[in-house]
């Protein structure tokens, strides 16, 4: 393990382990721990200097995954396949993004988590093997379009962009017509992996589209007041033809959709668990400096008791993500399990991120403390990939047996 993780000075400052490399320690081999700190390392220097800048103009700066892809952090030098693949490492990797910033979480997960996961759960063999080694080397880029301008939570039955199947054999093409919204990453990727309903069979299909093809339109949403640097896009699909092998071949139902859906709620939970670190840090940082009444901020009685709580909140989410991907590790996957953790941890980031603006004060709402962004970006993370009603709901039903869904 690296010096960094046994520093005694280290752990004084960080008693409850909230920095990832403590508890990475005997839950991860050396290699997997390096990678991670070079990863902490190159955010640290060359990614959050871009970050203010980036959330005041509303641009993903070329330099952020300029800096991330060269680090091949899907297939970490000496790190087995296994290990790189697991939940706990991309855990890891995903608290370490998005405790410098939300957005630069997202937009790596869009690739590394949504794109890979739905190419690799909804892929047959053969297109796991063409696609998967571009897909980690950023040589192809991806995104997942399943969300709608009218169906968001009831996409499951309202998905109504559709494909029609013409023709036979080799010369088979689908026609796709439809509209996404809410498309991270959109704007500026390869291929958009459309979700739409076989106008056939009624079952939901997933196409590998090409972003530039004939009728597609693709606008980037503005006027967003979080997670702004993140480019989401609107687009339309007008007659849009791509051929049989341009469909995912194991997504044939909702049920598939769900599945991939599931294993990416952890990834989320994950990332408002690292946010909470962040505004957390920011906090704390801004406090030390900040004097009234003569005398730092950190010394008051009220802030302090505002610190134990966020403290308690991040310990308390990483110990359920810890725990969920673990499960999942061991081939325990639950539906009900990672909507738990995504409507617990995202609930809890809410507060924490509220708490961190309280001690800032009015620079609370400035960029230059780092806690506006957290505070911002916690609502996008709230909603995102499964609603606090919706996870509940799933939540519920396991607990009781009973659907409560429309």
């Amino acid at each position: 393990m690296s010096a960094a993780i046994r520093d005694p000075e280290i752990a004084a400052e960080d008693p409850f382990g909230i920095d990832p490399f403590r508890f990475c320690e005997g839950r991860l081999s050396d290699a997997a721990v390096a990678a991670l700190t070079g990863l902490q390392r190159t955010l640290d220097e060359r990614v959050k200097p871009l970050v203010n800048e980036a959330w005041d103009t509303a641009t993903m700066p070329e330099g952020v995954i300029g800096a991330l892809a060269p680090l091949g952090l899907m297939d970490p030098e000496g790190v087995s396949r296994e290990e790189a693949d697991s939940s706990l490492f991309k855990g890891l990797r995903t608290y370490v993004l998005a405790r410098t910033d939300v957005s630069v979480a997202t937009v790596y997960n869009a690739q590394a988590g949504l794109f890979r996961t739905t190419v690799r759960q909804g892929g047959s063999p053969e297109q796991v093997a063409e696609l998967d080694p571009l897909i980690r080397d950023f040589g192809l880029t991806g995104v997942f379009a399943l969300t709608e301008p009218d169906h968001g939570s009831d996409i499951a039955g309202g998905l109504a962009t559709t494909a029609t199947r013409t023709g036979d054999g080799d010369d088979a093409e689908w026609v796709i017509d439809g509209h996404k919204r809410w498309i991270g990453g959109a704007v500026g990727a390869d291929v958009l992996a459309v979700f739409a309903r076989d106008t056939a069979d009624g079952e939901v299909k997933c196409f590998l589209v090409p972003r530039e093809a004939e009728g597609v339109k693709i606008e980037t949403i503005t006027g967003k007041v979080s997670l702004r640097p993140m480019q989401n896009a609107d687009f339309t699909l007008t007659g849009v033809r791509v051929p049989e092998s341009a469909r995912l071949a194991r997504v044939n139902s909702w049920r598939d959709v769900a599945a991939i859906m599931g294993t990416l709620r952890a990834d989320v939970a994950w990332i408002a668990a690292g946010l909470q670190a962040g505004a957390l840090e920011a906090a704390i940082r801004y406090v030390r400096e900040r004097e009234q009444f003569g005398r730092p901020l950190a010394g008051f009685q009220l802030v302090q008791e505002k610190l134990a709580r966020m403290a308690g909140n991040v310990v308390a989410s990483l110990g359920m993500v810890i725990q969920i991907s673990e499960l999942q590790d061991r081939g325990v996957f639950s539906d009900a399990n990672s909507s738990l953790a995504k409507m617990w941890v995202a609930l809890r980031a809410r507060e924490t991120v509220a708490l961190a603006r309280e001690v800032a004060g009015g620079n609370g709402i400035v960029l230059d403390t780092d806690v506006a962004r957290f505070f911002a970006d916690a609502e996008a993370v709230y909603s995102y990939e499964g609603t606090h009603e919706i996870t509940s709901l799933i939540v519920g039903r396991a607990l009781t047996g009973a659907s409560a869904f429309v």
